[in-house]
């Protein structure tokens, strides 16, 4: 019997059932293979390059970060910018950049002379040992920028 043959011979319900394994196959895959590429050190730089415009020189930044995170699911972050905060010299924005996950933008956050201290706190999630980028735009158009690595033991994005 040709494959020709044995199609036709199916009933309904038997076209249907193979018609729906098929789709759940084809849907595992996507599932299965989305999500597994991670950022790189390119991706940041390009991403750094779209929002400043310029490659930004280092310092200014301190970065509150662990070394060894052990879960990387809730990695605790903070960063103080040096400025004096006034209205002709102030830090705009700051973005946080991770080269290790999905995606590297992972939070920005934006000031005003009004904000006194250029500085904050958060969480983020790590697919695994990466380098976190903090990247700070100033008033005058300059940028600096900041990277320290963390080594994630478990958890994460990636498990």
């Amino acid at each position: 019997m040709s494959t020709k043959q044995a199609l036709s011979a199916l009933t309904r319900r038997e076209a249907l059932l193979l018609a729906a394994g098929a789709t759940m196959v084809a849907a595992g895959g996507v599932v299965l293979t989305s999500g597994t590429a991670n950022a790189d050190q390119k991706m940041v730089d390009e991403a750094v390059m779209k929002l400043v415009g310029k490659k930004p020189a280092e310092g200014k930044i301190t970065l509150d970060l662990p070394q060894i995170a052990e879960n990387g699911n809730t990695v605790p972050v903070g960063f103080t910018v040096e400025s004096p905060m006034t209205a002709d010299n102030y830090v705009k924005a700051v973005h946080l950049f991770a080269d290790g996950n999905p995606a590297p933008a992972v939070a920005s956050m934006y000031f005003t002379p009004m904000s006194g201290k250029a500085s904050a706190s958060t969480r983020m999630r790590l697919a695994g040992t990466q380098n976190v980028v903090a990247v700070a735009e100033m008033s005058d158009g300059s940028a600096f920028r900041f990277q320290q690595e963390v080594k994630v033991t478990i958890g994460g994005c990636g498990g």
